[in-house]
């Protein structure tokens, strides 16, 4: 298996609201934009403790990011641009719910939390900085058991149910995990293509 979730939501679900999004002119750069606002204020409602609305506004500021690349392929706006500036917001949305929740655990004295915060952060980083520096070297490389849904969805979730603390150490080990699968996978792809780089 090489991802827990698929990379997109099936089409008979996003094809009407992407036909609804394209017929009032909105374009996937808004999408994103309003994923990562939406995303600022999650962090916001994390920094004060509503662990609550926070996960249900990340939740669904972050499904917008199941939409703009559709919308983009479906209005013929798909860029090398967007693809570039979507990826880099994600990172955008990502880290900022991490510093809400920085926020509200280092005036708490929550020092295991802010730990924690700091190895997810690194690890979900280099989850995607793995791929990226393996696609610039020709190595095509889309799997990952922990992707950004399964991150999001991990936060979402243990933000709503109050267990921020246990989603933030699952969150650590399973995002170090991954970055750890897709360098072994590189490794091999290089071998296998006679590759003798560092």
């Amino acid at each position: 298996m090489s991802r827990l979730l698929p990379r997109s939501a099936p089409r008979w679900l996003t094809d009407p609201i992407v036909g609804a999004l394209a017929g009032v002119g909105v374009t996937p750069n808004m999408l994103t934009l309003a994923g990562v606002l939406g995303n600022a204020g999650a962090a916001f409602l994390a920094a004060r403790g509503d662990f609550l609305p926070a996960g249900i506004v990340m939740l669904a500021a972050s499904s917008l990011d199941f939409l703009d690349g559709a919308l983009a392929r479906a209005t013929g706006k798909a860029t090398r641009f967007g693809s570039v500036f979507d990826a880099v917001m994600d990172r955008v949305s990502e880290a900022a719910v991490l510093f809400g929740l920085l926020y509200y655990f280092s005036d708490r004295g929550g020092r295991e939390e802010e730990l924690l915060i700091f190895a997810a952060l690194a690890a979900s980083f280099l989850v995607s900085y793995t791929r990226a520096r393996a696609e610039i070297v020709d190595i095509p490389l889309r799997e990952g058991l922990f992707g950004r849904a399964e991150r999001v969805i991990l936060l979402g979730i243990g933000l709503m149910i109050d267990q921020a603390t246990v989603a933030l150490w699952i969150l650590a080990i399973a995002a170090g995990a991954t970055a750890i699968q897709r360098l072994a996978l590189v490794w091999l792809r290089a071998g296998r293509s006679g590759d003798e780089h560092r």
